[in-house]
């Protein structure tokens, strides 16, 4: 069956005919006229460009010609793109090997360029190149990099794309289709921002896919129809026009099937049929026709069922179609067998027998396949490995041709010697230093896991930390309603489980925003702001931890959603933060322990029990500080020892111009080779 995911559909703009070749003719003439110079270079990039379709050969040859020219004259940025264009060019051939040698390049040159746009593409061409040699891993790594570069430059078109190809490595995976979800539902939104409805429809079926797989058949509707709608909305309403619409068309049709609701069934599929038909989209005619065999099967309506496995058949051949036939045979073979036609029953599992062979081996060259892809890569840097040595060889020999001729044999036998002594010592120290020097990363790794940098540096220095008065700290506390109840429900290796996903979620929020994590005690947890560097003045750290507050409402509304949607008890939050002077220091002589201490603590933690599930509850002394920026709702005092009453506030939404930071998201694209998911 044709998926509905996709991570590298190419698009680029070229035609092909009459009209290209006299364009690429004029390019020509206008080329060999130019001077060595910008225009030049412009000019050979277009013209590689035209010829993407008909022969990646001429685009490479082009690209070639703009890349010596660029670093001739020093263009830098010309050279970068080139580098690009080439790769692209071998992409188109298969060739991925030179495909990833010359985007690194090009990747290289942009880095040099400091031009975090292209750098984001490339990053998220490299990982399509990993994806399609099945090493989900290194396409991870890549497409990881885009996201955060996007991010930094702030480019959500680049987010979301990021965001939707991640989503798609996550999805090839059962046990990883938490983290798909996750993506996916962050791209949603950001799409719908950006208005562009192909991203839409991209996200909400996978969305809908991820559902339907997990048995919530009402989330997988939900958004197999906004997938609709988006694809609709895209074409500028030629509904009839779009192939993306069979995907969202058969995907509703097999969820009614699932449902029982033969007759909506049957609508949507022979409506994807009738699309399918009229742009020649073969493939989707054939999983037009295989859902609704599926549909009369369920019916019993064999003779309709054999009807549409016959049409799928004959399809299906003309175009190779190697895995709907699989399907279709299977059908064929128990459609024939529950009209007691065991002959042509036996005819059609002999044939899936056999199909199913020739796709194992399909499979099988295709891990060769990456299997090879890998020997290259180790073997071109094997290669560069022994240029290397060559080089470092022959410098040594010229040093001794010189020695050669100033020393005597004898002496030059003793320098021998001592030089190689002296290289062996070197060596070993070497290697020592290197042994130390990670052993010391290691310890200042798990000492700045405990402690702030600050503290860590005071404690290697003198040797013990002083604590420090601080005049205004925010500090804010969570805690899980109903914790107690809620875990005596679940295995301790389940509450530790999504304890742990929570507080690490938690952890990177606050590192983001410049909070330091304080501690967590059982389930609940504390961080602080404006310790402890005092950079920024009580405003920033104030409004730094509000928006830390509000990412973390944000991620457990998402996954409550997601544990709704596959039948398990929401964790509600309450979330609770003061402004106030505090005492900072180091506690403990075996285990160091950063920690803080003052009425700002004990208020903070009174906010947090007195708010609401699902609420950020703030003192007067915080609300002082965001008002201008949040939208606050008075809800009355409360009583503090030693401090009397204090007015309390729930934060309801950010005002309307003052968002800084735009939602983390995203999205792939290859530059001219737009990698969607």
């Amino acid at each position: 069956m044709k998926y509905s995911i996709w991570l590298s559909a190419i698009f680029f703009c070229s035609h092909s005919g009459w009209g290209q070749d006299n364009n690429n003719d004029s390019l020509i003439r206008i080329i060999s006229k130019s001077e060595e110079n910008t225009n030049k270079v412009t000019l050979l990039l277009k013209l590689s460009k035209n010829y993407l379709n008909d022969d990646p050969d001429k685009t490479i040859s082009y690209a070639k010609e703009a890349a010596d020219l660029a670093t001739k004259i020093k263009f830098k940025d010309g050279k970068a793109l080139a580098l690009k264009d080439i790769g692209l060019g071998y992409y188109l051939k298969g060739e991925y090997l030179e495909t990833l040698d010359y985007w690194e390049k090009s990747l290289t040159a942009f880095e040099l360029n400091n031009d975090s746009a292209n750098i984001a593409r490339l990053l998220s061409n490299i990982g399509a190149v990993y994806f399609n040699n099945g090493d989900d891993s290194k396409a991870l790594e890549y497409h990881l990099k885009s996201l955060r570069v996007a991010e930094k430059i702030m480019d959500t078109l680049r987010i979301v794309t990021a965001m939707n190809n991640i989503g798609v490595v996550y999805m090839n995976k059962t046990a990883t289709h938490e983290k798909a979800m996750q993506y996916f539902l962050k791209a949603v939104p950001l799409s719908e921002i950006l208005g562009d409805k192909a991203d839409i429809g991209t996200a909400t079926v996978n969305l809908g896919e991820l559902y339907f797989t997990s048995g919530n058949y009402e989330r997988a509707l939900y958004y197999f129809e906004k997938s609709l709608a988006a694809y609709k909305n895209s074409e500028n309403n030629n509904y009839s026009n779009s192939e993306n619409i069979t995907y969202s068309l058969n995907s509703i049709g097999k969820l009614y099937t699932s449902k029982g609701n033969y007759k909506l069934a049957q609508k949507y599929h022979e409506e994807a049929f009738d699309i399918a038909k009229k742009l020649s989209a073969r493939q989707d005619m054939v999983i037009s026709l295989l859902g609704l065999a599926k549909m009369y099967m369920l019916q019993k309506n064999y003779s309709n069922a054999l009807t549409s496995y016959k049409q799928a058949e004959n399809i299906a051949k003309e175009i190779d179609a190697g895995y709907e036939l699989k399907n279709t045979y299977e059908g064929l073979a128990h459609v024939y067998s529950k009209l007691s036609d065991f002959s042509n029953a036996y005819k059609y599992q002999s044939l899936l027998t056999g199909i199913k062979d020739t796709l194992y081996n399909v499979e099988s060259d295709k891990k060769m396949l990456g299997l090879q892809f890998d020997f290259e890569i180790q073997k071109k840097e094997g290669q560069i490995t022994i240029l290397q040595k060559d080089k470092d060889l022959q410098e040594l020999e010229i040093k001794r041709e010189k020695l050669a001729k100033y020393a005597s044999l004898a002496g030059f036998g003793m320098i021998l010697v001592i030089a190689f002594i002296l290289y062996r010592n070197y060596r070993s120290k070497v290697k020592v230093n290197k042994i130390l020097d990670q052993q010391n990363a290691e310890i200042q790794h798990l000492i700045l896991n405990i402690l702030p940098y600050e503290v860590a540096e005071e404690l290697k220095k003198d040797g013990s930390a002083t604590p420090k008065y601080y005049e205004s700290v925010s500090v804010l506390f969570t805690d899980f309603v109903g914790f107690t109840k809620i875990a005596d429900t679940l295995s301790p290796q389940e509450v530790v489980a999504e304890l742990n996903d929570c507080f690490i979620a938690f952890d990177e929020i606050i590192e983001s925003h410049n909070l330091e994590k304080i501690k967590t005690i059982g389930d609940s947890y504390m961080c602080a702001g404006g310790i402890p560097r005092k950079d920024g003045g009580d405003e920033l750290h104030a409004e730094n931890i509000m928006h830390a507050a509000l990412e973390i409402q944000q991620y457990m509304q998402i996954k409550n959603e997601m544990r709704r949607g596959s039948g398990s008890t929401p964790w509600d939050l309450r979330i609770g933060i003061h402004t106030g002077p505090v005492v900072a220091g180091v506690v403990g002589k075996n285990k160091y322990a950063y920690d803080i201490w003052g009425s700002t603590v004990n208020i903070a933690s009174r906010m947090e029990s007195n708010g609401h599930p699902g609420q950020i509850n703030i003192s007067a002394s915080v609300y002082n500080l965001v008002k201008e920026k949040y939208h606050c709702t008075h809800r009355g005092k409360i009583f503090a020892k030693n401090v009397g009453e204090i007015d309390m506030y729930f934060v309801k939404e950010k005002q309307q111009g003052n968002s800084e930071n735009p939602p983390s998201i995203y999205l792939t694209d290859l530059v001219d080779l737009e990698v969607k998911a």
